[in-house]
């Protein structure tokens, strides 16, 4: 009897075997055996057909197959590798709609302030920098807060002077708008009592004495450049590799570069570093480059900008794409709004900011460009900006018609609500910066330039999509956390995450998790005109997802910012993380 049982038990095996070998050759010879198997997971896949799935197959670096474990088993070859992930969430890879990986990169590897919370901690860092960097050259930084020097945050020249005044000592503040100088820097650049403000630049000034103070806004900071020690070809490589690298740790592997130079023939020193950067391996994402509209020049731009389209283009890169910088900030009071600031008398610029672009020269250049195909990106802050940009896409679709050039506005952080129903009307998306619609002490001196009335416009994400607008995140890093999972929080409670206490900034204004994903990874393909390639988890797609340490969609919201990606695939290859770590 033992022996007849035994004899079942081994039959049934063989048999199961024998079913599985055939499976297996099946799928191989029918060429559908899967490279890798992730399975036993929760995967959220943006897909609202199908928003949940149980296992997803990937072959060749794309999407095989998502569904159910039994279905997308069938797709297991003799050389497949099967990842059990034990119940985790899998979802689709974040993209960043707005990242500045040079400047960002570069930020970091020089004398950086970002770790600094007082102005004493400035000092000390700067000093350091200083007794580190041997001779007579200017010391370069970045990372200063605003919100440090209220409340106009323009910090003084005697605050570095305090530090050295035989070393030309120059910083730009977090945000890339503003820049800090000591006596010594503003000597050499040759900034004086008498020197003019520039075109769409501010020298910030002694009420008393007319002399600079130590501060320079927006344009006003190219005087400093010929003191500035120019980075290399060598630096921008290294800052491309490294925000590459930061990135695909937080599950990252898409970014939209808002913004870069080029020559007259079309060439670009920052084009050359980014493929210098991918031939040797180093950048696992998929890069989408903006190339910069020139403030000071017109529509004579136009033909240098069509050859380094091209150029680009010829070195495999996404570029379709031109920024223009509409306006500045609002703690400076350069950024262009409706109204007068509340404060403005305290502030010799214009009592409501001043666009960077003139409306007519805007409209011509968004039109001809929507002619060609080519879409608009606008950093546009102030509610006045917002609106010029609004009018400028209005302008180009009555002239050229509907188009699928996917234009977008980046930072939106006071719209009026008679400007929150154009985006769905005009097809623009609302590029949020998901981690900044908090309560934090840059946001106090926002309320206080903007009065009351204007602080119940900011960040309306909620307004926008509640018009049948369309999101798309960027972090805008290094001004702001690259961290996608601390932005999803925000964009839920409105809160921030350091500081919870602050409580919750229009909470009305706050979305569900299920858009803040979406606007984290397909939205962000679609503005990058990716989303048949990118962006969520379906038959054909990228294999770039991401395994995540806890299931967000089923903890207390106030918990996401602390979820880790354990595992990062760039096109159905690990570019963080280690898979043998999940089956321990």
């Amino acid at each position: 009897m033992q022996i007849g049982n035994l004899n079942v038990v081994r039959l049934a095996l063989l048999g199961s075997a024998l079913c599985a070998a055939a499976a297996a050759q099946a799928a191989a010879k029918a060429g559908a055996a899967a490279d890798l198997i992730l399975t036993n997971a929760r995967v959220y896949t943006v897909e609202k057909a199908q928003p949940w799935a149980g296992a997803v197959s990937i072959k060749d670096g794309h999407i095989q197959a998502v569904g159910s474990a039994a279905a997308v088993g069938k797709h297991r070859g003799p050389n497949t590798q099967v990842v059990d992930l034990g119940g985790r969430l899998l979802m689709p890879a974040f993209g960043d709609a707005h990242a500045h990986p040079v400047f960002g990169g570069m930020s970091y590897a020089r004398c950086s302030l970002h770790t600094g919370k007082t102005i004493e901690d400035y000092q000390r860092i700067i000093a350091g920098c200083v007794n580190s960097t041997p001779g007579t050259a200017a010391i370069y930084g970045f990372g200063w807060l605003d919100a440090l020097f209220p409340p106009s945050g323009l910090p003084r020249k005697e605050v570095l002077d305090a530090v050295s005044k035989d070393r030309p000592l120059i910083f730009t503040s977090v945000g890339g708008h503003s820049m800090w100088l000591n006596s010594k820097a503003l000597a050499l650049a040759k900034i004086t009592k008498d020197t003019p403000d520039p075109a769409n630049g501010q020298i910030d000034r002694d009420p008393k004495s007319g002399e600079p103070s130590g501060s320079l806004q927006e344009a006003a900071m190219e005087l400093a450049d010929s003191v500035i020690p120019p980075p290399t070809q060598a630096d921008a490589e290294t800052a491309i590799a490294y925000t590459a690298k930061m990135l695909n740790s937080l599950g990252v592997t898409s970014w939209h570069d808002a913004g870069v130079d080029y020559e007259e023939d079309g060439s670009s020193p920052t084009i050359t570093a980014y493929r210098a950067v991918r031939d040797r391996g180093d950048l696992h994402q998929h890069v989408t480059i903006a190339l910069k509209w020139k403030n000071e020049r017109g529509l004579d731009q136009l033909p240098a900008m069509q050859r380094a389209f091209d150029k680009t283009k010829a070195l495999g890169f996404t570029s379709n794409s031109v920024k223009f910088y509409v306006d500045g900030v609002i703690p400076q009071k350069t950024a262009a709004m409706l109204a007068p600031y509340e404060d403005a008398h305290d502030h010799s610029h214009a009592t409501k900011g001043a666009p960077q672009i003139s409306e007519d020269v805007l409209k011509q250049a968004v039109t001809a460009l929507d002619a060609k195909g080519v879409q608009a990106y606008f950093h546009a802050i102030g509610d006045g900006a917002v609106r010029e940009t609004l009018d400028a896409v209005e302008a180009a679709r009555a002239t050229n018609g509907p188009s699928d050039t996917r234009p977008m506005v980046a930072h939106l952080n006071i719209v009026d609500p008679a400007d929150q129903p154009r985006f769905a009307k005009l097809n623009m998306t609302a590029q949020f910066q998901a981690a900044w619609a908090a309560n934090y002490p840059y946001m106090d001196l926002t309320k206080q330039a903007v009065g009351p009335t204007r602080s119940t416009y900011i960040y309306p994400a909620g307004s926008i999509l509640k018009y049948g607008g369309r999101l798309a995140y960027g972090a805008d890093w290094p001004v702001g956390t690259a961290n996608p999972f601390e932005g999803l929080e925000v964009a839920v409670t409105r809160t921030n995450f350091d500081l919870p206490t602050t409580g919750p900034l229009l909470p009305g204004e706050s979305v569900t998790l299920e858009q803040a994903v979406a606007a984290h990874t397909i939205d962000v393909a679609y503005v990058n005109h990716l989303d048949t390639q990118l962006g969520s988890i379906a038959k054909g797609k990228f294999a770039d997802l991401i395994v995540v340490d806890r299931d967000i969609f089923s903890i207390p919201i106030t918990d996401v910012s602390k979820a880790k990606v354990l595992v990062t695939f760039f096109e159905g290859k690990p570019v963080y993380g280690d898979l043998a770590t999940l089956t321990r």
